[in-house]
């Protein structure tokens, strides 16, 4: 046995006893064909020796990108969904175009308007009605229950108050027509609710304190001051007769202010 032994002797024809060609240089493969040594790309990459282009083999085949489309089916829109999407576009649109309401739906909404007040203030404004009844009955002597003219009073008295009474609080809550802001008439609202709180309920208070004076002095007292809280009525229910007549004169509406007592 040699040196090397039986495996150590180089057989003719292995690719040991081959001399390696140079870098970039070419050796003939087993088929007949070159084998390139050194940095050549075969399938996207360098031949590395040991490889099987190296060896004279043939490379094996990279890996296929099939041009068929996916199996998965492609999910489309139903027709309905798109019409329904177009008519709800269509419908915010036309919702967004500001509405300008004729005269005669500002008309309409000023008779509304004026409706809901008398209803809101009717309460109030009778027992402003009651009380100066009941005080010229006392005053006259066609009457000298004092106790039922101050009870009228008192009464009157509490339902101009919000407080006690909810048309009065429905009054300082109500919001006027869009429709009428160019009238101001929300200034209406707000003098209404001070024509019953506090200048009618002080009006009230002041006959209940006549009626039941017990001196001429306190009486009269009492007279002067009422006669004072009647002008201050009076001059709230001027303004709002002037802006009520003022937007139905332009709205041609003929409508009446609130109803309240002179």
């Amino acid at each position: 046995m040699t040196r090397h032994g039986a495996w150590g002797a180089r057989r003719p024809g292995s690719w040991r006893s081959r001399p390696r060609p140079p870098a970039h240089e070419t050796a003939p493969a087993a088929d007949g064909g070159p084998v390139v040594y050194g940095d050549p790309v075969v399938e996207g990459g360098p031949v590395v020796e040991g490889s099987p282009v190296a060896d004279g083999r043939p490379a094996a085949p990279g890996p296929r990108i099939s041009s068929r489309p996916s199996g998965w089916p492609v999910l489309r829109t139903p027709k309905w969904m798109l019409a329904g999407a177009a008519v709800l576009v269509a419908g915010l649109t036309l919702a967004a175009i500001p509405h300008h309401p004729s005269t005669a739906e500002r008309a309409t909404d000023l008779r509304g308007m004026v409706n809901d007040l008398n209803t809101d203030i009717e309460s109030c404004a009778g027992g402003v009605n009651d009380s100066i009844t009941a005080l010229r009955a006392i005053q006259s002597g066609t009457s000298h229950d004092v106790k039922t003219a101050v009870q009228i009073a008192d009464t009157a008295a509490a339902n101009c108050s919000p407080a006690n009474s909810m048309q009065m609080e429905d009054l300082v809550q109500y919001q006027t027509p869009g429709s009428l802001a160019s009238f101001h008439v929300q200034s209406v609202v707000n003098d209404l609710v001070t024509w019953g709180f506090p200048l009618a309920q002080r009006v009230q208070t002041d006959v209940a304190t006549i009626v039941s004076a017990k001196t001429p002095a306190a009486a009269q007292r009492a007279s002067a001051q009422l006669r004072r809280d009647q002008q201050a009525l009076d001059a709230e229910r001027t303004l709002i007769d002037r802006l009520i007549t003022s937007a139905s004169t332009s709205l041609s509406a003929h409508v009446s202010p609130p109803n309240l007592p002179n």
